[in-house]
């Protein structure tokens, strides 16, 4: 990612402010883009408008709408197209990052790193303590994956099977495990939504990390409590056994703590603030190297040649299956081709971004924002509401953390917050609140997968409803709110 910017930067950015352009117009885009989102959300058979790339043919749309809006108020196609560039390429290091997450996906899966993780996961599990338990497990598996979609799919689907055998509350489960898994959705540089919450704002993968830590951590902590409370006040009965799961994993893959350097020696890189792109790197070539070690019958079970299932691993879709299919959706990676469709969303929101900086919509928009949110605390709460009025209407994650991103982002800029706190801010109400909205698409996905409907877990899935509560408090009392270093 770009190193952090300096004083000067902020000083010689152009703001573009169309005096000819008045608030109604500048909003017309935007409630163009709203509308069309809607009508796809409500009226469309499987929300694919345009195909699987409907949000992005919708943005392009909306900045298409943005340019004629422009143009009627004597805003230059030359413009306008300069900011489209400069958006542009803010996002080229993001991009690089991206496909380097999809490579180290499916390099950890062949070398055996995320089937390690979820093999020692899995017997931490204990009846006194399952409900605390679920959710560690579930954020190890998902924080290895970067994704909560994937850890519900499989992990937790047996933890739901196995604690209701034990007489848990399915409601308690989903929500031990949907708490867990977004916790680790938010803290793993291989999650889209946390790639693509600072390129919104306009800083590094690494530096959102950090600094998200600072909310994230006091909210997970007050959730494991929270499910410790409840586990001494119900008496499961039944025994855990995760056997089956435990046999799968260790007849295909070879298990080893051994396994673990690869994950730790990137922990040490963050740690050590190297560059992400280099971080990133080494983990895939270190378990590329672990792969050649200890998954031989892996390599030669994918390919005729160990070579060509590395480089599939890197590049297009790896799938290994286990005789449990339970495991199946687990054990299976899209290297840098599945982080496509969220490239392709970076790059139209860009554009429809560009095209609102050059007719000067988002200098207009966040003039009349600035007006109603006149602190600090206020320009939080207004991202908040933004974040979750976008998550109930547009039905989209990406899209509540990409919209308020960019048309937030020069507010913060302009009260002298640093970028992360606009990423920051992005993830604790953007990215883990959409599971709780029942038409969302992650509310309908992990209530269908896990077999428990959004009403049922809602209460339970603290970690999800806690999160903005705790970065508006910290918004309330400036708790570590940064601000841009000034020379």
């Amino acid at each position: 990612m770009p190193d952090k910017p300096s004083q000067i930067d902020f000083e010689d950015q152009k703001i573009i402010d169309n005096e000819e352009l008045n608030l109604l117009e500048a909003l017309i885009p935007v409630i163009i883009l709203m509308g069309m989102l809607a009508y796809n959300i409500f009226f469309v058979e499987s929300q694919e408008w345009f195909g699987a790339y409907t949000n992005q043919i919708i943005l392009l749309l909306g900045g298409a709408i943005a340019a004629g809006v422009g143009f009627f108020n004597k805003t230059s196609l030359k413009t306008m197209l300069s900011e489209v560039w400069e958006n542009l390429k803010t996002v080229f290091v993001p991009v690089l990052i991206l496909f380097l997450v999809g490579a180290l996906a499916g390099t950890w899966l062949v070398s055996g790193v995320i089937p390690a993780m979820v093999y020692y996961g899995l017997q931490v599990l204990s009846p006194e303590i399952f409900l605390p338990a679920s959710v560690i497990i579930a954020a190890v598996i998902s924080i290895a994956t970067g994704s909560s979609w994937t850890t519900s799919a499989t992990v937790g689907i047996a933890l739901v099977g196995i604690g209701t055998a034990l007489g848990i509350n399915p409601g308690m489960i989903a929500g031990a495990v949907i708490s867990g898994a977004y916790f680790g959705d938010k803290m793993s540089p291989l999650s889209d939504t946390t790639n693509l919450a600072p390129a919104m704002a306009g800083t590094d993968l690494f530096t959102h990390i950090r600094y998200m830590a600072i909310t994230t951590v006091p909210t997970i902590i007050i959730t494991l409590l929270i499910f410790g409370i409840i586990s001494f006040n119900i008496n499961p009965t039944g025994k855990a056994d995760v056997s089956n799961l435990l046999t799968s994993i260790n007849q295909t893959f070879y298990i080893t703590p051994w396994l673990f350097l690869v994950p730790i020696a990137v922990v040490a890189l963050i740690l050590l603030k190297a560059k992400p792109l280099l971080a990133l790197a080494s983990g895939i070539a270190l378990a590329i190297v672990f792969a050649f070690v200890f998954q031989n019958n892996i390599l030669e079970g994918l390919s005729d040649s160990k070579s060509s299932a590395i480089i599939s691993s890197i590049f297009t879709e790896t799938s290994i299956t286990t005789d449990n299919a339970k495991l199946n959706d687990l054990f299976s990676a899209s290297g840098m081709e599945g982080m496509l469709w969220t490239i392709y969303l970076i790059i139209c929101a860009m554009i429809f971004g560009g095209i609102m900086d050059g007719i000067g919509a988002l200098a207009r928009i966040t003039k009349a924002l600035l007006t109603i949110a006149t602190s600090v605390f206020g320009l939080f709460t207004s991202t908040v509401a933004s974040c979750l009025g976008l998550n109930i209407v547009a039905s989209d994650q990406y899209l509540a953390i990409v919209i308020p991103g960019k048309m937030f982002k020069q507010a913060y800029e302009d009260k002298g917050l640093a970028p992360e706190n606009l990423s920051r801010t992005l993830e604790d109400s953007g990215t883990v609140t959409s599971v709780l909205i029942p038409w969302n698409t992650c509310g309908a996905y992990q209530s269908g997968v896990l077999g428990v409907g959004v009403g049922e877990y809602f209460i339970y899935a603290i970690f999800n409803w806690l999160s903005p509560i705790t970065t508006l408090l910290f918004a309330a009392f400036r708790l570590k709110i940064k601000m841009i270093a000034k020379k």
